[in-house]
């Protein structure tokens, strides 16, 4: 390891001294609280943490002969007061996931400064269920498990998680006026494929060698899924040669059936889309190719996967939904890429997902989406339009503080002969809907000639979609205003991993204006909390021991309402 040249007590004291503090210094919240649920709101960015790998009790030495530990000499010892009264857990010097509560990822703080500030959600004053647990309780209930690190549920339901409505044999099903309710659960993980590991081995310098290799981490990912036991997996960087011979086969054996889309380049990994056949059957699978030959623009080999399903149980009318998986490009300087990429999956979510009734199905997207809240891409997705004229390619996904990228966005970003228009959709559903509109298109037309053409002029820099979405977090902490991180490695810390979904009209969680244009719709149970880059870094960060991707799986519950 790192001190190869002393002896070998003090090389294992070296690698050991992390997990001999006091565990009593861990703050665990098992359960969700009524005044805890996190919401978005404006904070100062500019006086984060650096990443600190332990917080010590006030009374701990570092030992003189640590040479390579000397950047922790300068660096504060004492627990945060902020993380003593928060709603969430400062967590022990190793992580893992137990039972329901996930892992977290991260990435370079840097990369969200200087995008806008979060909107604010609606206060929940009716979550009911939440409670949190006193710092005195968890220290004694808690102080045991060393080594692990626990996420709390946040819960926006009273019926949730051990409530499953469809499951409930006394419904009354002939009741005309109820809503047929299904509650099911969905989960969006980037697995860290082992090729792009090891051809990007700097970002791990902080973990130790066997922790990297996938005989170790395999098991470590697959219990982490049995633990969340999911109803619907979103798997990205999924390595195809390990898929084939033991990832499919270890899901099925858990009652998934698995759906994959391997990249079309050289690198062998793809999105997956996994769902447990007892509460879902498959209606059709739709892969999406973000490479285009003949497009010079679209020369990544990223691609994305939209499956609809049809869930199990009994209501009048069929319901559907939409499940939706991506990992678009990494690049930060080339945002006309990842616009076109995400253009292109809504141009296919919106072929897939209209009912008979001109309206949309319930939609989840999930992904890595390499772009941090607050960002244009990111605003985008949430408000359904971006007016791009005049942004620089590099500013799209707000990964870097002082992007390189420069260029401004052509407008239009991506040619006509890609077949998908400004609102996203394919050109040929395009025209047939503008034909449909018949004589009020004409007549509006005639009318307006010259508002129309300057309209249209304005509108040539302009995206728009017609999903009204929601994120299913919040991304940041409402008591101190830090950034959730979802990925963790040495190089960065930062969200970049959604679950987008369309709302209900009910859903008190939702943003305004959410439940247009959709049939029911989707309401947000709750969802599994996200962590800090310091609480990441008290266990050295991602992958780790216990939690073997750099990123962190996302877990929300919804309720399915049909109307």
């Amino acid at each position: 390891g790192r001190h190869s040249m002393l002896p070998r007590h003090v090389q294992r004291l070296g690698r050991d001294w992390i997990t001999h503090w006091n565990g009593s210094q861990i703050l665990a919240l098992n359960s969700p609280v009524s005044n805890c649920t996190r919401w978005a709101g404006y904070y100062p960015w500019a006086s984060f943490p650096l990443p600190v790998p332990v917080d010590f009790s006030a009374n701990w030495r570092l030992p003189p002969f640590f040479g390579p530990w000397r950047q922790f000499q300068n660096s504060s010892w004492q627990l945060d007061t902020f993380t003593q009264s928060s709603c969430f857990h400062l967590p022990n010097p190793s992580m893992k996931s137990e039972g329901e509560e996930p892992l977290t990822k991260k990435r370079r703080l840097s990369g969200q400064h200087g995008t806008s500030a979060p909107e604010e959600e609606t206060n929940f004053s009716n979550q009911k269920e939440a409670l949190c647990l006193s710092v005195a309780q968890n220290e004694e209930k808690h102080s045991s498990r060393k080594g692990t690190v626990k996420r709390h549920w946040e819960y926006f339901c009273q019926h949730s998680r051990t409530m499953k409505i469809f499951e409930n044999k006394e419904t009354d099903q002939s009741n005309t006026e109820s809503e047929a309710k299904f509650d099911f659960t969905v989960m969006s993980y980037n697995i860290l494929s082992q090729n792009l590991l090891e051809d990007n081995s700097h970002l791990y310098k902080h973990c130790r060698q066997r922790l990297l290799i996938w005989t170790y981490r395999f098991p470590n990912i697959l219990q982490e899924i049995k633990q969340l036991d999911a109803d619907v997996l979103c798997l990205q960087e999924v390595q195809e040669d390990h898929y084939r011979t033991e990832i499919k086969s270890s899901l099925e054996s858990l009652g998934y059936h698995c759906e994959y889309k391997m990249r079309t380049g050289r690198k062998p990994d793809g999105c997956a889309i996994c769902f447990k056949t007892s509460k879902f059957s498959l209606i059709s699978s739709n892969p999406v190719e973000f490479f285009r030959r003949d497009i010079p623009l679209l020369d990544r080999d990223n691609v994305g996967l939209v499956l609809l399903l049809q869930p199990k149980f009994h209501c009048k009318t069929n319901a559907a939904v939409c499940i939706a998986n991506t990992h678009l490009l990494y690049n930060p300087r080339r945002g006309d890429i990842k616009l076109t990429q995400l253009a292109m999956l809504l141009a296919e979510i919106a072929s897939v997902a209209p009912q008979k009734d001109g309206t949309f199905c319930p939609i989840i997207i999930c992904g890595d989406f390499n772009s941090v809240p607050g960002s244009p891409l990111y605003r985008f997705i949430k408000e359904g339009k971006l007016n791009y004229e005049g942004l620089a390619i590099g500013k799209v996904s707000g990964q870097e503080q002082f992007p390189r990228g420069q260029r401004i966005l052509s407008i239009p970003i991506w040619p006509k002969k890609l077949g998908i228009s400004q609102n996203c959709v394919y050109e040929i559903k395009q025209q047939q809907k503008e034909e449909n509109a018949g004589e009020k298109l004409e007549a509006a037309k005639l009318n307006n000639t010259q508002e129309a053409v300057v309209a249209s002029e304005k509108l040539s820099s302009k995206l728009q979609h017609h999903f009204k979405l929601s994120s299913v977090y919040s991304h940041y902490f409402p008591e101190t205003g830090i950034p959730e991180v979802t990925t963790c490695h040495s190089r960065s810390a930062v969200t970049v991993d959604y679950i987008f979904y369309s709302a209900a009209n009910d859903d008190a969680t939702a943003q305004p204006g959410a439940e247009d244009s959709f049939h029911g719709g989707l309401k947000l149970l709750g969802r599994l909390a996200l962590l800090t880059e310091k609480d990441l870094w008290t266990v050295n960060g991602l992958p780790n021991e216990n939690n073997s991707s750099d990123h962190l799986p996302l877990l929300a519950e919804f309720r399915l309402i049909e109307r």
